[in-house]
């Protein structure tokens, strides 16, 4: 019973998207806070992680969340994480303007970002059209019955 329940769930984009996000973000978290402890500028720190994130979270997200493998999406996964790059960095500079701490800033940043990367790629990475080009399927407009 308990394994039907898991089965049933992870059939479902959001839920498997929210897991392999998890693990996406203790990543990509992990190596921010790494840059700013060892003492980077939190510019590049946010910089040099979103990079190494987005190489991590493409094959994750991809295979996992949207069961695409189609590997020249990069681009268009990368055009995304530029558009959340910069909303996190926004963020940041917000928060920092306030005198907010950058780790906890960084964290509380996470779950809006995370949604709104989760809306992009849906919308213009791993949209159905660029899954059925993947796979070479042609529709005849005029099919012959």
């Amino acid at each position: 019973m308990k394994n039907k329940v898991i089965s049933l769930l992870l059939k479902h984009k959001l839920i498997r998207f929210f897991l392999v996000s998890g693990i996406n973000t203790a990543f990509g978290y992990g190596l921010f806070a790494l840059f700013l402890y060892v003492g980077l500028v939190y510019p590049l720190a946010l910089f040099i992680s979103t990079v190494a994130g987005i190489l991590f979270n493409f094959k994750t997200i991809g295979s996992l969340v949207f069961k695409n493998h189609n590997n020249i999406l990069i681009f268009k996964f990368f055009g995304v994480y530029g558009i959340t790059y910069l909303c996190n960095l926004g963020g940041l500079a917000l928060f920092k303007a306030f005198e907010i701490n950058l780790y906890l800033s960084g964290a509380v940043l996470v779950v809006p970002v995370g949604i709104l990367s989760f809306g992009l790629n849906r919308k213009f990475v791993f949209k159905e059209d660029n899954l059925l080009k993947k796979n070479n399927y042609k529709f005849n407009e005029n099919p012959k019955c």
